[in-house]
Order: structure tokens, then C-alpha cells, then sequence
């Protein structure tokens, strides 16, 4: 198996453990304020992985640490518009298949604005993912309500943080404003992800302080607050983000990421199960868009592990 297989198979188990994660956040959300619960996840989230990273992070250089914290800054930005909108919205399904637009943009944000060739696949795949998370979240129609369009802005910053990580994770060579070809080292998956939710705990722990009372909850914490935020904080933030990030650096390419799309997909599952959500004929089609649309993006590799598969087959009947 080639390591864009193994990337791609992780990022399968990413899309189940931030599914999880969602019911997590939600529960915790109705005990406590969103920020001041996004604070509390990340930067237990970050000290629990930097206990295992100190070395590696001490042994970063300058760059290594500029570019692990850029890439937190930005992703502490979206998850903030992320927990505003499970605030305000209804249905967290959709809120999830909206969330899942930044994956779609990824490409585009990759293209535009470091000008990262991507396959026509990707291309091919945009409009049907698209279409399928319209059937999903929008069969009644856009309406302009605030948790939408915290959503919205959310993956829009998803996209921009995915294709930062990604950059990040590996090795590249760039060109300066001097005209210099400078070797940017990739920052190890470990402490990237911990000095990336490191910030989004800093980021998140002063817009908390600043905007939400924090008496109520420390005064009088509910008896399951403390295990909602564990969970989230070690198997939702830590466990997930962790296998993100190595996914992300045994391949190059932002356009593996589409696999993320997934996610929508499992929180409607675990959504209907858990809180007694329910999908219409409409958006079940939106989920087979949304598969066609994977297939489509990963064709060159499906092909080539189909036609691998049948010739090991045949090499094994003709030995027999």
C-alpha cells in the first residue's frame, strides 16, 4: 500500500472521530459557553500532545514554529465562527454538510492562492459534492440565519487552514522576494498539531474572556460537563487532529482532503441515533452525490489499486 493509500485511509478515520466529536461539543455547549468550552478543549487537547512532543517542539527553529502557530491562529479564527453556529443553528447535520463546504474550496483556495496544480478530478468532483450538500442541508432553500452563516464563514477559513496544514506537514522548496531558493523543512506532525491547538486554546480563551461570563459554569459545574469536555479534548481534538495532520503529510497534494467530506455524512448517522434526527428521501440522494463525488476525486488511485488487485489475482490462479 503506497503512502497516498495510507493518507487516504486515515483520513477516512479522521472523518468518523470528528463525527464523534460533534456530539461531544454539543452536549457540552448546552452545560457552558462555546468559547469558553473551546478554550478549555483545545488547550487540554495541546498540553496533553505537547507532553509527548516537548522534544520535538524544542528542537523546531524559528520558521518550524512561525508556521505551526500560523497555521493555529487561523484554524482558532474558523473554529470560533464553527461553535458560534452549533450555537444558533437547529439541526446539527446541517450544519455539518455546511461546514463541509471547506473541504470543497480547498482546491480552490489551494489553486488561487498558492497556485498548487490540482487533477481534473478534483475539478470534476467540486460540482457533485456541491450538489450533494445542497440536497443535504439546503432542500428548503438558503436561508440567511445566523448559525448558516457562522457556518459558512467557518469553511471558507477551514479551507484556507486545511491547505496551511498541508503545506506545513511537508517538505518544500520556495522561491524568496530576493529571487533565493530557500528549502522550507516540514514541521513533524506531533508538534504541528500541538503547538496548532496550543493557539486555538490561547485564541479561544481570550474572545471567551472577553465576551462570556465565566462564574456560572466554575461555580456550579454539571456532573457529566467534566467527561464531555475530557472526551472531546482527548479522542475529538487530540486523537482526530493528530491523524490529520500525519495523513496530511505522507501526501503533498491539498486534493486528498476532499475525503474529509465523509463527515457530513457520519454526524447525520450518529445525529439521527444519538439525538433523534432524521433524513428525508431528499437528502439520502445527497449522500450518494456526495460518494460519487469521492469516487470521482480518487478515480486514478481506485483504478490503479483495481487493476493491481486483478493482476495479483491472476498471478495467483496462474501459479496454481
Amino acid at each position: 500500500m503506497t503512502d497516498a493509500h495510507k493518507s487516504d485511509l486515515l483520513l477516512v478515520v479522521v472523518t468518523l472521530l470528528a463525527a464523534v466529536s460533534w456530539i461531544f461539543s454539543k452536549e457540552a455547549i448546552l452545560l457552558m459557553p462555546p468559547l469558553m468550552f473551546m478554550a478549555a478543549r483545545f488547550l487540554i487537547a495541546g498540553i496533553f500532545l505537547a507532553i509527548f512532543a516537548h522534544k520535538a517542539i524544542l528542537a523546531l527553529n524559528g520558521d518550524q514554529i512561525r508556521r505551526a502557530v500560523g497555521v493555529g491562529l487561523v484554524f482558532g479564527i474558523a473554529m470560533s465562527f464553527w461553535i458560534m453556529g452549533l450555537v444558533n443553528i437547529e439541526s446539527m447535520g446541517e450544519g455539518a454538510f455546511l461546514t463541509s463546504l471547506g473541504v470543497v474550496i480547498v482546491p480552490i483556495i489551494a489553486r488561487l492562492v498558492f497556485r498548487e496544480p490540482q487533477p481534473a478530478s478534483t475539478w470534476l468532483a467540486i460540482p457533485i459534492a456541491v450538489a450533494g450538500l445542497a440536497l443535504l442541508s439546503l432542500q428548503n432553500g438558503f436561508r440567511p440565519e445566523a448559525g448558516q452563516l457562522f457556518f459558512v464563514v467557518a469553511a471558507t477559513i477551514f479551507a484556507l487552514y486545511f491547505t496551511l496544514n498541508t503545506r506545513a506537514a511537508n517538505q518544500r522548496t520556495v522561491i524568496n522576494r530576493r529571487g533565493e531558493t530557500v528549502e522550507k523543512q516540514r514541521v513533524p506532525a506531533l508538534p504541528l498539531t500541538a503547538l496548532a491547538l496550543l493557539t486555538v486554546g490561547m485564541v479561544t480563551l481570550v474572545e471567551s474572556a472577553l465576551m462570556e461570563p465565566w462564574q456560572p459554569t466554575l461555580s456550579e459545574p454539571a456532573p457529566l460537563l467534566i467527561w464531555w469536555v475530557l472526551a472531546s479534548a482527548i479522542i475529538g481534538t487530540a486523537g482526530r487532529f493528530l491523524v490529520q495532520t500525519f495523513a496530511q503529510s505522507m501526501s503533498v497534494h491539498s486534493h486528498g482532503v476532499v475525503i474529509l467530506v465523509l463527515e457530513p455524512v457520519w454526524v447525520a448517522l450518529f445525529a439521527a441515533g444519538w439525538f433523534g434526527e432524521t433524513m428525508e428521501p431528499l437528502q439520502l440522494a445527497g449522500c450518494g452525490l456526495i460518494f460519487a463525488a469521492l469516487i470521482v476525486n480518487r478515480w486514478n488511485a481506485l483504478s490503479r489499486a483495481l487493476k493491481d488487485w486483478m493482476r495479483r489475482r491472476r498471478s495467483g490462479e496462474k501459479s496454481v
